[in-house]
């Protein structure tokens, strides 16, 4: 499968066709990996992208226009489906999927999906994930979307993800929810409370042994801070109706997760208009999103 790369003077950045996913970002001043590796003993994925759906449909079904479709898969079929490369720049790569009779077959619109990876101009550090979704077809089209990146914590040698921080600025606690690890469905019978000290808390070893920490109320930030407290991955993701945070129990790294909708609430059985979350547009409408990541610069390991 064909990977490309975008860069400038301060990282080195690689994307795949197959999903349009971000594999790699190389600092270029240590020579250091900031993207998860996808080591298929631990989580096999780097940066997928959710789409049509994040999360699960209850019992892999979902009904739309009194028929009910298959959708097996957690998060859709973007992240496995061939993007075709439509712009490559020496800062900037455009990937676009559209539908076809094979999508249809299991989501019954026509579609559109454009994502563009860009590195910024001026803060030669940060990377921006932009999604284009639009509706091609003649009615109103139903869907989700969210981003998973992976990133590699710890980042120096010697150090353990537990001695590293999540940080949310400007809060003072996080609430969340959990999602039920059998089936991947919504819990809302109860919310957690995660205080912060300054907008920081230890990423403690069994932090994510219940699953991913699900945000209904998301920061405008979310980040990961280094041993002596300092950012080192930041992510803005304004704007986003829900967030995930979630590493795999031995995983050396963590992902932040923007989405626009989420799995559904155990027990839902209504239509795809109904879930919880779910976006819409208009035949012929588009919307956009967006999220932008800081690598912070370290040393060299």
């Amino acid at each position: 499968m064909a990977v490309r790369q975008i860069e400038n003077e301060a990282l080195c950045v690689t994307i795949e066709d197959k999903g349009a996913e971000l594999v790699s970002v190389i600092e270029k001043s240590s020579g250091r990996e900031r993207i998860w590796n996808a080591d298929p003993k631990v989580w096999n994925r780097h940066a997928p992208i959710l789409f049509p759906f994040v999360g699960t449909v209850t019992d892999g079904v979902y009904r739309h226009g009194g028929k009910e479709y298959p959708m097996k898969s957690r998060h859709g079929f973007a992240r496995d489906s061939v993007f075709a490369c439509t712009e490559a720049m020496p800062g900037q790569m455009s990937h676009v999927l559209v539908s076809d009779a094979h999508t249809k077959e299991i989501y019954p619109f026509d579609f559109e999906l454009r994502v563009t990876h860009l590195l910024d101009s001026e803060n030669l550090r940060m990377l921006t994930v932009r999604w284009e979704v639009r509706n091609t077809g003649s009615d109103r089209m139903y869907y989700s979307i969210g981003g998973h990146p992976g990133f590699v914590v710890p980042g120096r040698e010697g150090e353990e993800r537990a001695d590293y921080f999540l940080y949310i600025p400007g809060r003072q606690e996080l609430n969340y929810y959990l999602v039920n690890m059998e089936s991947g469905l919504f819990m809302n019978d109860k919310s957690y409370r995660l205080p912060l000290d300054h907008g920081l808390v230890p990423i403690a070893p069994d932090m994510f042994d219940r699953d991913a920490l699900v945000l209904e109320d998301v920061p405008d930030v979310l980040g990961i801070a280094s041993p002596d407290q300092k950012p080192f991955v930041t992510m803005h993701c304004e704007g986003f109706t829900h967030a995930g945070i979630w590493s795999a129990p031995k995983g050396n790294f963590v992902c932040l997760e923007p989405w626009m909708g989420r799995t559904d609430n155990e027990g839902f059985t209504g239509t795809l208009e109904e879930k919880q979350g779910i976006c819409s547009l208009a035949a012929g409408e588009a919307a956009e999103y967006h999220y932008t990541v800081e690598f912070h610069e370290g040393e060299p390991s």
